[in-house]
C-alpha cells in the first residue's frame, strides 16, 4: 500500500511538471499564463509579460532573502548599461507572502530598483515554473521561450547573466 501511494504520488509530481509550462515544438517551455498581481493589487497575468522581441530576464526573489537582495542591487547598478546594450528586461516576481508583500514596494524604491516588479503571494507563479529556491532567474528568448536558468548568486555572478544576455541577443548558443 505504501509504495503503491509512493509511486502514485511520483506520477502526478510527474503530469504536474509536465503541465505548468507549454513546451514548444523546439522543445523550450514558454512562460505559463497564472494570475499573480502588480504592486498596486492590481491583476496581472503572466501571459502579458513581454519584450518587443528583446529578452527577458525573470528573476524570482524575496524581500526577506539576503541573496536575492543583493542579486537585485548588483543588477541595479548596472541595469541601465544592459538595456541600451541588449533591450533586456528584468521583470522581478516577488514570492513574499500577504504579510510581507507589503514591503516590497517600499524596499524596491529604497534600493532605486527600475525593474518590473510583481508580486505572487500564493505562490502560484513560482510553483507553476517549478522554483523551488531562491534567488531563481529565468532568461527569456525574444520569443517567448525559457532558454536557460540559475539559482542562487554569488558575487559576480551578474557579470555571467549579461553574457548569456548578449549570447542570446547576439544568436549565439548558451553554453556556459
Amino acid at each position: 500500500m505504501k509504495r503503491t501511494i509512493t509511486t502514485l504520488a511520483a506520477i502526478l509530481v510527474f503530469v504536474l511538471t509536465g503541465l505548468s509550462q507549454e513546451e514548444t515544438s523546439e522543445g523550450f517551455k514558454k512562460i505559463p499564463s497564472v494570475d499573480i498581481k502588480d504592486l498596486q493589487g492590481n491583476p496581472f497575468n503572466t501571459s502579458n509579460i513581454t519584450n518587443d522581441g528583446n529578452p527577458i530576464i525573470l528573476n524570482f526573489w524575496a524581500s526577506w532573502c539576503k541573496p536575492c537582495i543583493k542579486e537585485m542591487s548588483a543588477i541595479a547598478d548596472v541595469y541601465d548599461d544592459w538595456v541600451e546594450e541588449t533591450g533586456v528586461k528584468l521583470v522581478a516576481v516577488s514570492i513574499d507572502d500577504a504579510r510581507s508583500s507589503k514591503m516590497v514596494e517600499p524596499l524596491a524604491n529604497g534600493k532605486g530598483w527600475e525593474y518590473d516588479i510583481l508580486l505572487d503571494p500564493n505562490g502560484d507563479f513560482k510553483r507553476a515554473m517549478n522554483v523551488g529556491l531562491i534567488p531563481h532567474t529565468f532568461l527569456i528568448d525574444g520569443n517567448g521561450n525559457i532558454v536557460w536558468q540559475h539559482t542562487s548568486f554569488a558575487e559576480g555572478s551578474e557579470l555571467d547573466l549579461i553574457k548569456m544576455v548578449i549570447k542570446l541577443k547576439s544568436g549565439e548558443p548558451l553554453e556556459e
